[in-house]
């Protein structure tokens, strides 16, 4: 029996991590559709880019708001194609997208969200983060980088920090992209049999993936714990390109159309300006 499709507008709620909730990632829905066929989830997309553009143009103006994208994925969980093919849809001259990789000496000698805190976007812009702080509670964890007592310190100190930046109007919107373990697998080895993708694949995410289930439970610790009513987490099905690209525009879309955006008066009465 076909699945009953979801309505459009509630597929972000559908989405959601709950706060306060133990969320568990299973690799069944990695690959949900939630009723929609593809045919229609790429005229919905389209819509929806068009729209996006034309929210961040309005974002832009009034400048009083911000947004911030947390992207984040298991390797291979396709956070870059997320970027070029849904936020292609801003103007690059108010967005901004930062990948995160392992911290420098500089950044090493400072608190673990200095770096981060210097790319949070500013007003009337949009900022991606492709990988970020969530990696202090992820990597750092399976890897056992820093000893439990520190990053178990870090959730509240991460939800304190995005608390502080929604009260400051930055929508903060994090999007996990998740993928099957199997699918991974395919990914890999596509980009190990194509000559233009070879180069990003990395023979340490053999390792990683040696650790999926370590990786799995950091993970659901991490959207667990840091859900919140003011910055919740969604769990966004990306098996399928296709239905990813959907969900995310979607919710982009339902997060902007939410702020009360308002095109600025001008300082001049342009009834009476002549163009002669």
């Amino acid at each position: 029996m076909a699945a009953r499709r979801i309505a459009r507008r509630d597929l972000p709620d559908a989405l959601r991590v709950a706060p306060g909730t133990r969320f568990r990632l299973r690799d069944p829905e990695a690959s949900r559709t939630f009723g929609w066929a593809r045919e229609e989830v790429e005229l919905a997309t389209r819509e929806n880019l068009a729209r996006l553009s034309e929210l961040q143009y309005k974002m832009f103006a009034d400048g009083r708001f911000s947004m911030l994208v947390v992207l984040q994925a298991i390797d291979g969980g396709g956070k870059d194609s997320t970027i070029r093919r849904v936020f292609s849809a801003f103007n690059p001259q108010g967005c901004s997208v930062t990948a995160f990789k392992v911290p420098s000496e500089e950044e090493r000698r400072h608190d673990f969200l200095w770096r981060i805190h210097r790319r949070v976007p500013a007003r009337g812009e949009v900022a991606v983060f492709n990988r970020s702080h969530y990696e202090d509670v992820l990597v750092v964890r399976v890897e056992n980088l820093v000893p439990e007592a520190v990053w178990s310190r870090r959730y509240a100190q991460i939800n304190d920090f995005e608390s502080m930046l929604v009260a400051n109007d930055t929508r903060v919107v994090k999007v996990f992209l998740q993928i099957s373990r199997e699918e991974q697998k395919r990914r890999f080895e596509e980009r190990l049999a194509e000559r233009s993708k070879q180069w990003k694949f990395d023979p340490g995410d053999l390792d990683k993936r040696a650790r999926w289930d370590d990786y799995r439970v950091a993970f659901e610790a991490a959207l667990s714990r840091c859900s919140t009513e003011s910055a919740p987490w969604y769990a966004i099905p990306a098996d399928r390109k296709w239905f990813r690209d959907f969900a995310v525009s979607q919710l982009l879309r339902q997060e902007l159309e939410r702020l009360p955006l308002r095109w600025p008066k001008p300082a001049f009465d342009a009834r009476g300006i002549r163009i002669v």
